[in-house]
């Protein structure tokens, strides 16, 4: 069973350290813990799983889906470096969280989704929560949200095969993306990529990860 928010956050502070070296990143970042304080993991998994929400591991959801381990959730947020007011654009809404985690940041969420059944209850979740500043659409994820672009920051949630071009064309000048890349069902590295004012594109490797595989057309 789970020990609560404050083991979670040992943890997610002790792995962390363990991969200071690969990262670059010592520590986390007090806003980000901040934002995993506030958003209760418990409403955001399966009703079986609740006993087991503040473990810092994956969870499966419903649609064969998951909710990443806490640490992952930190790490991407703090790579993505969002600050009060930025929009973000999340690909793989899921259960919800990141994009709540997001949100406890200040920022403006649009997330997309795939499967009916995932985002109507992260919209129901999110309302009973009363954050008011996530939006979620059903649609391809590879195509993004054109219509809402340029992003200033992109987060993606599933293994992408390649970079999706359309996600790469809807982020900003000095604008920033996280996503797992790798092959389908194998090990993906997580990238950060961030587009220089001049448009040119800078990619860091940053970690071993693995998500589930990234579905759309684009």
């Amino acid at each position: 069973m789970s020990e609560g928010p404050d083991a979670m956050i040992r943890a997610v502070r002790r792995d962390f350290r363990d991969v200071a070296a690969r990262t670059g990143i010592p520590s986390l970042d007090a806003r980000v813990e901040m934002a995993l304080r506030a958003v209760p993991r418990d409403v955001f998994v399966l009703p079986e799983d609740r006993g087991h929400a503040w473990d810092n591991r994956a969870l499966r959801i419903d649609c064969d889906q998951s909710i990443s381990q806490p640490f992952v959730v930190a790490l991407m947020t703090q790579l993505l470096d969002v600050r009060p007011g930025a929009t973000v654009l999340e690909i793989g809404t899921g259960s919800g969280y990141q994009a709540a985690v997001l949100a406890a940041l200040g920022a403006l969420v649009f997330s997309v989704e795939r499967h009916l059944e995932l985002a109507t209850a992260a919209v129901e979740r999110l309302a009973r929560l009363q954050i008011g500043t996530v939006t979620v659409k059903i649609g391809d994820g590879t195509r993004g949200w054109p219509e809402r672009a340029p992003f200033g920051h992109i987060l993606v949630t599933a293994g992408a095969s390649r970079l999706p071009a359309a996600l790469l064309d809807q982020l900003g000048p000095g604008g920033r993306m996280v996503l797992p890349v790798g092959p389908p069902g194998g090990t993906q590295c997580l990238q950060l990529v961030a587009r220089r004012s001049n448009g040119s594109l800078v990619v860091r490797d940053v970690l071993p990860v693995r998500f589930v595989p990234l579905v759309g057309g684009g």
